[in-house]
């Protein structure tokens, strides 16, 4: 999603059973001075939020931060009734993209009425309800968990639609130099795919929001994350391991597909009538109905009129908490991380191998960046040559397979570290850094270039790719580019010619380029209506900002001819014979499945279509001997599709059945899980 809403971003909701009872609500508190937060990305200070108390009754917020060039700054004003709820919201500044936002709502007489640039409407309101705003602040966050702690059950209407519950899980007693407090966990559920989690201070006010990848906290407890992290963890912990226990099924002797139509993504091959053999957590015999034993004790999946085909991957992921079941869900059985906090990836693909949590098999890239301005979402900021390659070393031995390098890295050490890596057995990607071109970095020993931009951003001069001029700039101009001239020809010969793998995520363009305000993101219209009624809301906001005045027009004209462009590039690529790996740096599932429609549209055979997210890159990651293919002695790794997409891609969100290691996941239970519902 291309316009984050912090509630939803930072709270990711979703339903996790029945709610313990509520702790009881936090008495009224009298406004007192302002509250001032600090905003963190990947543990770096990015920004700020201060709630200023105007009366009892009223809150101005405002809240900014910086991440790369992109991110919010915005006003908004809070009116409260007796119950704690919002009779009156009004924000103004501009978005994550830099779109202008103009959000009101009101609650008059039992009419709530809301307007944003993505939607507006009105609904009588017979009870207690909340609405979350689309670009409102963390700090609102406060409000309705304060309102949840207050409402019978626990349990709130939200607007537009949705029902969210508050959970309560303990406290925590925090220190800093001469001050100590006690807060609270809280955890919400109901209105997304996985629960968010607030911490409340005594006086219940907004202590902390925390993840690993963003964080807003009391300004001066900073210090205090690490603490708040491992608590909030080991609850989320907890819940992982119940839900694996309830959604993930262990044959007790062997599992058996009988009357299969069998893909082979390696030979391009279809064989109906093919019976499967698995046998603990690998393939033991494969071969025509008939021919191949069905041994005593197994249980039998008639596959009849289905495809089996091995599980997919999605080569361009950063891992979240809840991500692991909407991977599964989708078919996704094999993931490539590009950037996370060390500790939580190390942890959580240590949780999906034991079975703790619900996940795939992860590989592990590390990711890297310099200082600066516009650095990339990570500690590991690195200017000096013995710090860069320390940190190749320490990858390694954590049981990384390759390194990310990020736009702000100092081309100066690109070749260093190459070596390095290299000679570790390491691959080598990224984003092409600031004064480098994709040609030169591919020249220096890059094995892989992320995002079809960058290739585009070879021919554009002048270019600063550490802002988002790296996506303005293509949009403006991938049109414009002569794909069938010597320069791009010799240019893609290079590719092919060095073994260079492309990771296009097409899917994250589309949004950016094609999406306008007040209209559905492409990418996901085809199963918006499956989703979460509060998730369903941000669809809807649009991408670039196209600049207002004379020439409007063209300009929305020419994104939308760019977005052509990059898909020619990528059917270029496949007509060269340049690797294409399938990635999609977005929602977890349901977007690798647009990524794959996205690469037919480009002209890609639907065969070539399943290999970029099968066969393909488990041969890129030297995993072929155990994953790609569905064969004797490989890992039971395996999907059945309820059609055949290797003929109509869109049946590849039919997946009816997932194996990873031969443990058998319901993607129809899953999606239930987290609010998801069926495909029709």
């Amino acid at each position: 999603m291309h316009r984050p809403s912090l509630l939803i971003l930072l709270l990711a909701l979703a339903g996790a059973g029945a709610p313990r009872p509520a702790a009881a609500a936090p008495a009224a508190a009298s406004p007192g001075a302002d509250l001032r937060y600090t905003v963190l990305l990947a543990g770096n200070r990015a920004g700020s939020a201060v709630s200023h108390p105007v009366s009892d009754h009223e809150w101005r917020y405002t809240f900014e931060f910086n991440d790369r060039g992109r991110g919010p700054s915005t006003t908004t004003r809070v009116v409260l009734d007796e119950r704690g709820l919002p009779v009156r919201i009004d924000t103004t500044g501009h978005d994550y993209l830099k779109n202008a936002v103009a959000e009101t709502f009101s609650l008059t007489a039992g009419k709530a009425t809301w307007k944003n640039d993505s939607e507006h409407g009105e609904r009588a309101v017979a009870g207690p309800a909340f609405y979350p705003s689309l670009n409102g602040p963390p700090q609102e966050t406060e409000l309705l968990t304060r309102a949840l702690l207050r409402a019978p059950g626990g349990q709130l209407d939200l607007l537009p639609d949705g029902r969210e519950r508050i959970e309560a899980l303990g406290e925590l007693a925090v220190k800093r130099e001469g001050e100590a407090k006690t807060v609270r966990l809280y955890a919400l559920t109901g209105a997304g795919f996985s629960p968010g989690y607030v911490w409340l201070d005594g006086d219940g006010r907004l202590f902390a929001l925390y993840s690993s990848w963003s964080s807003t906290i009391r300004e001066g407890w900073e210090g205090a994350i690490p603490d708040l992290a491992k608590a909030q963890d080991a609850r989320a912990a907890e819940r992982e391991k119940a839900l694996a226990g309830r959604l993930a099924r262990h044959p007790r002797g062997p599992l058996v597909f009988t009357g299969a139509r069998l893909l082979d993504p390696a030979s391009g091959a279809v064989e109906p009538g093919t019976t499967v053999v698995i046998q603990g957590d690998r393939i033991a015999a494969v071969g025509a109905d008939g021919k191949v034993a069905v041994p005593a004790g197994a249980e039998v999946v008639d596959a009849h009129g289905r495809t089996l085909m091995p599980g997919l991957w999605d080569m361009h992921v950063h891992l979240s908490s809840g991500d692991g079941l909407l991977h599964l869900a989708a078919g996704v059985t094999s993931v490539r991380d590009l950037a996370n906090d060390v500790d939580f990836l190390t942890g959580l693909r240590r949780r999906f191998e034991s079975g703790e949590a619900l996940g795939p098999r992860v590989l592990m890239a590390g990711f890297m960046d310099g200082p600066g301005p516009y650095a990339g979402p990570t500690k590991v900021l690195v200017d000096k040559p013995e710090d860069a390659l320390k940190w190749v070393d320490r990858y390694a031995r954590l049981g990384y397979v390759q390194i990310k390098l990020y736009s702000s890295f100092d081309p100066a050490l690109v070749p260093p570290v190459i070596a390095r890596a290299h000679g570790l057995g390491l691959r080598v990607s990224g984003h092409i850094p600031n004064g480098m071109t994709a040609e030169q970095a591919v020249r220096a020993g890059f094995d892989e270039i992320q995002h079809v931009n960058f290739l585009f951003l070879n021919f554009l001069d002048g270019v600063d790719t550490r802002t988002p001029a790296r996506f303005v700039e293509v949009a403006r101009h991938a049109a414009e580019l002569d794909l069938g001239s010597p320069r791009v020809q010799s240019f893609l010969q290079l590719l092919k010619d060095r073994g260079t793998v492309s990771d296009p995520t097409l899917n994250a363009f589309e949004g950016m380029f094609v999406g306008r305000p007040g209209q559905l993101d492409p990418g996901l219209a085809p199963v918006a209506d499956r989703l979460p009624p509060q998730v369903r809301r941000n669809l809807y906001g649009g991408g670039l900002p196209v600049p207002e005045g004379p020439g409007k027009k063209e300009i929305d004209q020419r994104y939308r001819d760019s977005f052509r462009a990059l898909l020619a590039m990528v059917r270029a690529l496949h007509d060269k014979g340049i690797r294409i790996v399938a990635g999609t740096d977005a929602l977890a599932g349901f977007s690798l499945h647009r990524e794959l429609e996205l690469y037919g549209m480009a002209g890609l055979p639907p065969l070539d279509v399943l290999r970029a997210a099968t066969i393909v890159p488990a041969q890129v990651m030297k995993r072929d001997g155990e994953l790609g293919t569905i064969a004797p002695g490989k890992l039971a790794d395996v999907i059945l599709v309820d059609g055949q997409p290797d003929q109509r891609l869109a049946d590849i969100r039919r997946v009816v059945l997932t194996v990873k290691g031969g443990t058998v996941y319901d993607p129809a239970k899953l999606y239930a899980e987290v609010g998801v519902k069926p495909v029709e």
